[in-house]
Formats: C-alpha cells, structure tokens, sequence
C-alpha cells in the first residue's frame, strides 16, 4: 500500500499524464493553423522554452557546468529527441486516431518499454525484474488499446451501413 508521499507523488504524475492528451489536441489544432506538422513542433518546444526560462531565473537555477554535462552517457540526450517526436508523432496520428486511441497506444509503447528499462535496471534506474504481474498488466493494458480503437470505429461503421 503506497504511503502518503508516494500517493502524492503518483497524484502529481496522473496530473501530468491528464495534461498529455491536451497538448496532443492543442498541437494537432496548431498544425493545422500553422499548415505543418514541423512548424507547430517548433512553436511548441519555443513555447516551453518561453515558460521555463522565467521560471529558472524567478528559483535562481544556476547554469550546469558544461564539462560535467558532456562527460555524461550518450543517451542523456535522448529525451530532446524523444520529445520532437512525440510532439510531431501526435499532431499527425491524434486527429486521425482520436484522442482516447492515440493516449492509449502512447501508454502501451510506454509500457513496453519501461518494463524493459526496469528490467535491466537501464538509465540509472533500479532493477524491477519482469514478472507475470507486470506483464499482466501490460497486456490488459494492450487489449484496451484495441478495444478501445474498436470501439471508435465501430460507429463509423455503423452509419456506413445506413
């Protein structure tokens, strides 16, 4: 049974999670006005920057020491990328999809793989082998994606028929 803390902390992270699905449908409708997927990626990673550079010199964050940062792992960078990816990746698939779709497969990638990650304890987090539990879980979690995208064709389906 997770304590107070830790329920507070999962909290915050279904606050974050809920925020996904709105960045996916206010990027997917940024694309559209801008004309290109690229574009909007862009206008949306300034617009984080615009956010959180008033808000380091408000907390008086000081500048990392760029020797330390380059002796650092390769992948350290990968969440830069990762996150233009997701960005475009959801003004292009969000609208085809739907919103509940296209959250639904994100979390079943995520899923995948994390329980990799956790598994062989990679990018300093510790190990969490595999078990059927998990694995269960990631499944149910699978068979929702699926459901639900079944579910959201069926009533286009439906009034084909008509």
């Amino acid at each position: 049974m997770p304590n107070a803390g830790s329920l507070l902390l999962i909290l915050a992270a279904v606050f974050a999670g809920a925020l996904v699905p709105l960045q996916a449908g206010a990027n997917a409708m940024l694309g559209r006005l801008i004309g290109h997927p690229l574009w909007a990626t862009v206008a949306s990673l300034g617009v984080s920057l615009a956010l959180i550079i008033p808000i380091m010199i408000a907390f008086r964050v000081p500048m990392p020491s760029p020797g330390e940062t380059l002796k650092g792992p390769w992948w350290i960078w990968i969440g830069g990328a990762a996150g233009v990816i997701y960005i475009t990746a959801a003004l292009l698939l969000a609208p085809k999809l739907g919103a509940a779709s296209f959250i639904v497969a994100v979390i079943a990638g995520q899923m995948a793989v994390s329980m990799v990650i956790d598994h062989f304890g990679l990018m300093g987090f510790a190990e969490k082998p595999v078990s059927v539990a998990r694995l269960v879980g990631v499944a149910l979690i699978v068979c929702g994606m699926v459901i639900t995208q079944i579910a959201s064709t069926m009533p286009a389906l439906a009034s084909q028929g008509q």
